[in-house]
């Protein structure tokens, strides 16, 4: 009897000790998986500002295009009226 108790008293002992070292992994893979949605978070605030920072760009060229356009055009104004005085 007190073999079966002893077996059933280790084979118990082995239970819990498998059962903790599954909730260790458990508490990893979540603290994994936080540290994980933290980083994509990161990763999406990046993205928006370089998406913001794209657009102000695009932005700033086209306004640069529009200058330099209505440049030109002042520029040959300028040209033709000089060749008509000279």
């Amino acid at each position: 009897m007190t073999e079966i108790a002893t077996t059933i008293a280790s084979a118990v002992e082995e239970q819990g000790a498998a059962t903790s070292e599954i909730a260790r992994n458990v508490e990893q893979a979540a603290n994994g998986t936080s540290a994980v949605t933290d980083q994509i978070g990161a990763v999406r605030t990046v993205a928006g500002e370089t998406d913001a920072g794209a657009e102000a760009a695009l932005t700033a060229a086209s306004a640069l295009q529009d200058q330099a356009r209505a440049l030109k055009k002042d520029v040959a104004e300028f040209l033709q009226t000089v060749r008509k005085a000279g």
